[in-house]
């Protein structure tokens, strides 16, 4: 892990912090290398049970570094893709805590995540279209899975920036928070999902991220599949509810 990304324990969060300022938390060959180290750290922490991603100094990230475009290896693949982990599945939640610019390779990040925490000063947009640079971190496959493909080709096209309010109206963000207030929101998110039975969460995220854009009926057997791999937990979530527990919808939201 370099200075420019900090890997952090924040309860049951994992806390993956890019730093760059002077750079706008652009990511460079060495940061990329740090992110990808950063996302192994989470998935092989067992007590890490949701990755909350984040830039430093009143910024999340503005995409790739244009002036060391060549260290990141553009022209070839990756497993992880060139932005570190973009290319790759977390097998746990995970939550981008966006303030400032999330734009080119920033906002395929944010994409990456499941969830968007915005403060009312982020910026969203596919601005590397000016510059010819192509979305090669994800955008073009999961913009159109979360906004839609009408909205999504508006983004990719025009490369207009969206600021938090209407990202919110689209479906980009999931809640806009004051400005400086997006870390501690996305941590207060990621302690409620920790709190929730672990197995039937991941089932059901597992089930809904597999299935998507599968017809109905394969999708409807993916749900089983994992539903009734877990089947055993919600019965005994089922007999608490019966003794008493979570009357009223208490424990409901996060």
């Amino acid at each position: 892990m370099s200075d420019e990304v900090r890997y952090e324990r924040v309860g049951a969060a994992a806390v993956l912090t890019i730093d760059r300022p002077a750079r706008r938390n652009a990511v460079d060959g060495t940061t990329s290398a740090a992110l990808r180290e950063g996302f192994d750290a989470f998935v092989s922490d067992d007590d890490a049970r949701v990755l909350v991603l984040t830039g430093g100094s009143g910024t999340f990230c503005a995409g790739a570094d244009l002036k060391d475009l060549v260290s990141l290896g553009l022209t070839s693949p990756s497993e992880g893709g060139p932005l570190g982990f973009t290319r790759l599945a977390s097998p746990k939640p995970t939550i981008a805590a966006v303030e400032g610019w999330a734009v080119a390779g920033g906002l395929e990040l944010a994409l990456w995540c499941d969830l968007r925490i915005a403060a009312e000063d982020a910026k969203f947009g596919c601005t590397e279209r000016r510059w010819g640079v192509p979305l090669i971190d994800g955008g073009t496959q999961r913009l159109p899975r979360i906004v839609g493909m009408g909205r999504a080709l508006d983004l990719i096209l025009t490369g207009r920036i969206v600021e938090a309010g209407e990202a919110h109206a689209m479906g980009l963000v999931t809640e806009v928070v004051p400005s400086g207030g997006a870390l501690a929101r996305a941590l207060e998110m990621a302690e409620g999902l920790a709190a929730f039975p672990q197995e039937t969460m991941l089932a059901d995220r597992a089930a809904a991220l597999e299935g998507f854009g599968l017809p109905l009926d394969a999708g409807l057997a993916v749900e089983w599949r994992h539903g009734a791999a877990v089947a055993s937990v919600g019965l005994q979530g089922a007999q608490r509810f019966a003794g008493g527990e979570g009357r009223g919808g208490a424990g409901a939201g996060v």
